[in-house]
């Protein structure tokens, strides 16, 4: 069990304890999970607000599953065709022909849901695509639900006033723009956490966060719902895990060894209940300031940190690579549809 937190206004990171001469300033142990295999010499950053932060009826945070040796779970495992339906640790697989969406409507109608959806827009070349994707998720994303979209912007002005059905609401939140958004990514983890804190979780039960330079293409539904739900990323879903660009130096809160990993996720689409995205995000966003405080930049920067979360605690569905298409890549024959893609670049809408 990690150390209780202290309150203090700086941030000591360690897996020992400095104090502090001549400030009054009070020590804090800042739990490292037992993957990680090397010490820090301590390093200081202001405490953000997000450390103090707490849900209003909190769970138990989840516990990280211990490490150990086992086969890589293929998502092609059986047939070329056929897709893998479950995980070693039981969590189902979603793909097209595992569900039955007739009958999942019918569950979770009734419980009266509100679906929340974070997206970011922050630079002239991301607020193109609001609209569009706006446009798609009003065609595809959670009909019959009610909805509540979060588009982060620098400019709230650009963001269009796109037609909403029944139950369906936009908030704009405003978020430093260019050029003090520095590396955009590496900001999200902490203003998704930020913002569930002290809004979000009393206005949504479920939070999915995407991609904004995306696309849904076919209906997304309640088959998606789930404690704490990853998307297999569209680019190594048919390679060993050795070859997946994770953070392989031991000196990052990121790392994963050779002999470790499952899926591959993508950084575009994540989501659960509020809850656990909550934990989720506020996890990443301290392992990006450890490294941050060691001068340490993780390989795929967010997605790194993403994936040796999701590593230690395991998504409880997982969703195939039809949630999270690449336009660049042909459909291969073990995807029946596309239901969410990356959005080709050169597409003519964009230019015109």
């Amino acid at each position: 069990m990690p150390p209780p937190a202290m309150h203090c206004p700086r941030l000591v990171l360690g897996l020992g304890f400095c104090l502090l001469l001549g400030i009054t300033l009070c020590s804090l142990w800042v739990y490292v999970e037992n993957w990680l295999l090397v010490s820090y010499i301590p390093y200081y950053l202001p405490c953000p607000e997000i450390f103090n932060m707490k849900l209003q009826h909190e769970e138990e945070p989840s516990q990280p599953v211990a490490q150990s040796q086992y086969p890589q779970p293929k998502l092609l495992e059986q047939k070329p065709t056929e897709l893998l339906t479950l995980t070693p640790w039981l969590a189902p697989v979603v793909s097209e022909g595992t569900f039955n969406a007739e009958l999942l409507h019918h569950i979770y109608q009734p419980l009266n849901l509100t679906i929340g959806l974070t997206a970011f827009a922050v630079g002239n070349r991301y607020t193109r695509f609001v609209q569009h994707f706006l446009e798609s998720a009003e065609r595809f994303f959670m009909r019959g639900y009610r909805v509540h979209y979060y588009i982060f912007t620098h400019d709230p002005q650009a963001i269009p006033q796109v037609p909403l059905g029944p139950g369906r609401r936009l908030s704009v939140i405003p978020v430093p723009g260019p050029p003090q958004w520095e590396g955009a990514s590496m900001h999200r983890m902490e203003l998704i956490s930020v913002h569930i804190a002290k809004r979000a979780h009393r206005e949504v039960d479920f939070l999915f966060c995407l991609n904004v330079d995306t696309e849904f293409r076919n209906p997304w539904g309640p088959e998606t719902l789930g404690d704490l739900v990853a998307a297999i990323h569209p680019g190594y879903f048919t390679i060993p895990r050795h070859q997946f660009p994770y953070e392989r130096r031991p000196v990052s809160t990121a790392f994963v060894a050779d002999g470790e990993g499952d899926f591959y996720y993508g950084g575009a689409v994540f989501g659960g209940r509020v809850a656990r995205v909550y934990e989720f995000t506020r996890g990443c966003h301290m392992g990006i300031l450890a490294d941050k405080a060691n001068g340490i930049l993780a390989a795929g920067q967010e997605e790194s940190h993403l994936n040796r979360r999701f590593l230690s605690h395991k998504p409880s569905k997982v969703l195939s690579p039809e949630y999270l298409w690449d336009d660049r890549q042909p459909q291969p024959p073990s995807l029946k549809l596309i239901r969410f893609s990356t959005l080709n670049k050169d597409s003519a809408w964009l230019h015109s």
